[in-house]
């Protein structure tokens, strides 16, 4: 066998796939049909949450099927979604602090520091600090430390405190845009520019196009440089 090609264990069984391959891809090379767990395929969706172990390896190691590019002798497991506690609430009733975050989400206030939840993200995201960051009542800063937050449910599912982090940054996330971030100018300008229909002929022509002519016109868009 060439040495591009690796052995991989899926459910147990071992496969020869290229070593070039993500961990999604090497599944439906070795004759896998994906019909859950593969989104967006992009690493933006957080569907294709995968564990595997190397060889020799105490460590479980995580990562997105869709970015993560297989190694010879691994293990995998892709892990099921599973439902967690959204809670219910009125952005309106709700201010900026701790305390209204604490009265939805309690289990936050269990946290025992063991840093799980940080290890387990496949964003790099500082879980942990995070969720310390609400607890000390700096909603703005944890909002920004969490955006990367593609609510895959890694760290949720690996948390001895039970604490559904993705549900709770999205809450910081709603509470920061609505009640912190200042008001774009911008924004506001252009939402008055389409309620005037200023742009009502163009997105009139939009509609009109074929996909695969919207396509060839997202490639040929004018991108704003970077800012260094």
């Amino acid at each position: 066998m060439s040495a591009e090609f690796v052995t991989v264990y899926i459910m147990n069984k071992a496969y020869k796939v290229p070593s070039s391959l993500t961990i999604m891809k090497a599944m439906e090379y070795a004759g896998y049909q994906l019909i859950r767990g593969c989104g967006c395929r992009g690493g933006f969706c957080g569907a294709c949450g995968t564990v595997y172990r190397l060889p020799n390896s105490y460590k479980v190691s995580i990562g997105l099927a869709c970015q993560t590019i297989v190694q010879d002798g691994m293990y995998l497991a892709q892990i099921p979604f599973f439902p967690a506690v959204k809670k219910t609430y009125d952005l309106d009733e709700l201010k900026p602090f701790s305390e209204f975050v604490l009265a939805l989400y309690p289990e936050i206030a269990r946290c025992v520091s063991c840093n799980t939840c940080t290890k387990s993200c496949p964003q790099n995201i500082q879980v942990m600090d995070a969720i310390n960051t609400i607890l000390r009542g700096d909603i703005a800063k944890a909002a920004y430390m969490t955006f990367d937050c593609i609510m895959c449910g890694m760290c949720t599912a690996r948390c001895p405190a039970e604490i559904v982090h993705y549900n709770v940054f999205i809450l910081v996330q709603r509470l920061y845009g609505s009640k912190l971030a200042p008001p774009s100018k911008e924004l506001q300008q252009r939402i008055k520019e389409l309620e005037e229909g200023k742009f009502a002929e163009e997105i009139n022509q939009l509609l009109t196009l074929s996909k695969e002519e919207l396509k060839q016109l997202y490639k040929q868009r004018e991108i704003e440089p970077e800012e260094e």
